[in-house]
């Protein structure tokens, strides 16, 4: 009988700990993969026939979508189309297409319904013993998922110790668009805390803020190493040189800058936080300014759903009043925010004023 594997795995994210199911696909099946199975199962229709009528089929839905049409294949699939943007005004043009432009493919009810009728189950054992890390946190700023080169790393899992001589083990920081360092400043190494002064290593432009951290060990003297990484990524806090300045934020190992800020007012040196969420409701991006408390201050969220520039309003006891961004690839950031963040990035910003 064939089934569907799954396999139970920590889910850092919630608190006491769980474990979340996570879908293990056997393999992923391509066209020719499925013109297989239609002449295995109909002799009449031959591998060639059927696939090039599948690859006929992609291509007469594509020509429907491109004449505006939905299509939708009864108990089975559907395909639509839709826009996304902000116009100023009924006139003005769309934006660009790759950005304003999507396919959404949705599954009907009774497609699901039958799956979950026929499908059957197979639990799979949990994968090997390794360091696993379920939070990350600075100790001086108290915000967690924060790389503070002026503060303290601590990390809180399980079977997260290692022998610090050479080949016993290691804990590293990367960065996505490039840099490795080994860590070497601890202040505690232990199984289920390990406190640690980062040395964050350089990335080739000052918006690439976005790193990982891992921990390697050996569970005994011949065992193999085992690496373990934390699920989220850590971002470091980004200096504003001033306002007036053109300042990436809010990107991870991009070579251009999804989002600037390139003006406002503050009246003094300040620290504070800039947050995007993600509304898949409204289909727009909500940004606004956060103080340095979870679960503190915020100002008003301002929606945007194109590329252009915005005011941020400030919050109630911040130097900042006011600040300018412009978003640069509106569609990379919705990507990234909806695929490594989980709908919400936060970026820690340091105001220089002098």
């Amino acid at each position: 009988m064939a089934t569907i594997q799954w396999r139970p795995e920590p889910n850092p994210l919630t608190t006491p700990p769980s474990w979340r199911i996570r879908f293990m696909p056997r393999n992923t099946a391509g066209c020719n993969d499925i013109a297989a199975d239609i002449a295995a199962d109909h002799p009449n229709y031959n591998e060639e026939l059927a696939e090039s009528i599948l690859e006929l089929g992609q291509e007469k839905i594509l020509r429907r979508l491109i004449n505006g049409e939905n299509v939708t294949f009864t108990n089975a699939f559907s395909y639509t189309l839709s826009l996304t943007g902000r116009l100023e005004g009924p006139d003005d043009p769309l934006p660009p297409l790759d950005e304003c432009l999507h396919i959404r493919v949705h599954a009907a009810p009774a497609l699901v319904e039958a799956l979950r009728q026929a499908a059957h189950l197979e639990r799979l054992p949990p994968e090997k013993k390794l360091p696993l890390i379920s939070t990350a946190q600075d100790t001086v700023l108290g915000l967690k998922d924060v790389l503070n080169p002026q503060g303290l790393l601590r990390l809180v899992g399980e079977d997260m110790d290692f022998d610090r001589t050479p080949g016993g083990g290691e804990c590293v920081i990367e960065g996505t668009a490039g840099g490795r360092t080994v860590q070497t400043r601890f202040g505690k190494v232990e199984a289920s805390e390990i406190i640690l002064m980062p040395d964050v290593p350089s990335q080739p432009h000052p918006w690439n803020n976005e790193y990982t951290v891992s921990v390697s060990t050996r569970y005994s003297e011949r065992g193999t190493l085992r690496t373990g990484t934390y699920e989220r990524l850590l971002r470091a806090p980004l200096t504003v040189p001033g306002l007036s300045s053109w300042t990436g934020i809010l990107t991870g190992k991009a070579a251009a800058a999804h989002v600037s800020i390139t003006g406002g007012t503050a009246s003094a040196d300040t620290s504070l936080r800039i947050q995007v969420v993600l509304d898949l409701q409204g289909e727009r991006l909500l940004f606004s300014l956060l103080d340095m408390k979870e679960g503190g201050t915020t100002g008003a969220a301002v929606s945007v759903t194109a590329n252009g520039a915005v005011t941020l309003p400030g919050f109630a006891g911040s130097a900042v009043t006011s600040m300018e961004i412009t978003v640069n690839s509106y569609a990379a950031l919705w990507e990234m925010v909806h695929n490594d963040y989980g709908g919400r990035l936060v970026d820690v910003l340091k105001i220089e004023t002098a």
